[in-house]
C-alpha cells in the first residue's frame, strides 16, 4: 500500500511539473489517503502483534 502511495505521489509531481494541476491534485489526494490508511494499518498491526504474544 505504501508503494501505491509513493507511485501516486510521483505521478502528482510529474503532472505538476508539466502543468496538469487537476491531475496533480487528484493524484496527491489519492496518495495522501493511501498513506494515512497505511499508517493506521501499520499501527494496528503493531499493536495486535504486541497483544498476541504471551
Amino acid at each position: 500500500m505504501l508503494h501505491y502511495a509513493v507511485v501516486f505521489f510521483v505521478i502528482a509531481l510529474i503532472a505538476a511539473l508539466f502543468g496538469f494541476g487537476g491531475i496533480a491534485a487528484s493524484a496527491a489526494g489519492i496518495a495522501k489517503i493511501l498513506f494515512i490508511l497505511f499508517a493506521i494499518l501499520a499501527v494496528a498491526s503493531f499493536l495486535f502483534g504486541l497483544i498476541k504474544k504471551p
